[in-house]
């Protein structure tokens, strides 16, 4: 597994050596937490809420919609042409959502966008919760101003979803207030997880988290505390950058990736982590805009 942090999170994805996409590529867009946190303080890791994008043979897939999906959006209309897109949620808490309507995509009517959320009881599908979302007065145009062709496709954490013959998708239920839905991204034998915004158990582990994890290549986790600010926030539905690694290393994971960065932490925090997280489990990453990761 190849991994390059770029400085400039606006710049296209890289490409192989033949001058294609590389066959299964994973992107930061967005990295914090709860609320998007600009600043000179943040500048280095960004400030942006969770937004992930995934290349994998001919599927494109995109994690979340934070405030990180507004440059990604950016850059895909730099790239030229309409997109085909798999959006798929985790929950749709603000900060995971928000960023959508600045999707430049949605308002080209020659792409297309399947939005999957699996966290949503049946008479509450994300569309409806989306066109709350954007009604007046919180927001001054409704979701019909969208010209892509969007397809909503709700279904139940803990499906398998075949986004393409040769790319499929295993979903579990996390633990998170109003429900989250954690996943696992398999194509040409290697496997990515996302786990955000999931709190873990006060004893031993989850085995539907452990079953979903075991033997990953690749695993982005919900890391907003330490363990020392952890019993403060029990209950609030995030875990610790600490239970990254131990549950990382529990599946048999092959590298962690620490995510949703408590917004309040600032860079020099976030680089205390990273030292620290390479000792504890040496490979242990922590997060930033721009990071990309070659499978």
């Amino acid at each position: 597994m190849n991994v390059r942090s770029t400085i400039n999170p606006a710049q296209p994805p890289a490409q192989d050596g033949a001058g294609g996409v590389s066959p299964f590529v994973m992107r930061f867009w967005g990295v914090r937490g709860s609320i998007a946190s600009p600043g000179p303080a943040t500048v280095r890791y960004g400030g942006n809420t969770a937004c992930i994008e995934v290349r994998c043979g001919g599927t494109h897939i995109v994690f979340d919609c934070g405030t990180g999906i507004r440059p990604l959006g950016e850059s895909l209309s730099r790239e030229g042409g309409p997109v085909d897109i798999d959006l798929l949620l985790t929950h749709s808490h603000l900060d995971h959502i928000s960023g959508l309507p600045f999707f430049a995509p949605a308002f080209d009517p020659a792409s297309r966008i399947r939005l999957w959320a699996g966290h949503l009881p049946p008479e509450r599908p994300f569309r409806t919760v989306l066109a709350d979302m954007m009604t007046a007065p919180l927001f001054p145009v409704p979701v019909e101003i969208f010209r892509a062709d969007c397809q909503f496709r709700d279904f139940q954490a803990g499906q398998t979803l075949e986004l393409a013959p040769d790319v499929v998708v295993r979903t579990c239920r996390l633990n998170h207030p109003d429900g989250a839905t954690g996943y696992r991204v398999e194509h040409g034998g290697r496997s990515l997880c996302i786990l955000t915004d999931t709190e873990h158990p006060a004893d031993g582990r989850d085995p539907v988290i452990l079953d979903l994890l075991r033997g990953a290549d690749l695993m982005v986790y919900d890391s907003t505390y330490t363990d020392a600010e952890y019993p403060s926030r029990v209950g609030w539905g995030h875990s610790t950058w600490q239970e990254c690694l131990r549950l990382a290393e529990a599946a048999g994971v092959g590298r962690a990736v620490i995510f949703h960065h408590d917004p309040a932490r600032t860079d020099d925090a976030l680089d205390v982590i990273a030292a620290e997280a390479e000792a504890m489990r040496p490979g242990s990453l922590v997060a930033r805009e721009g990071m990309e990761f070659f499978l």
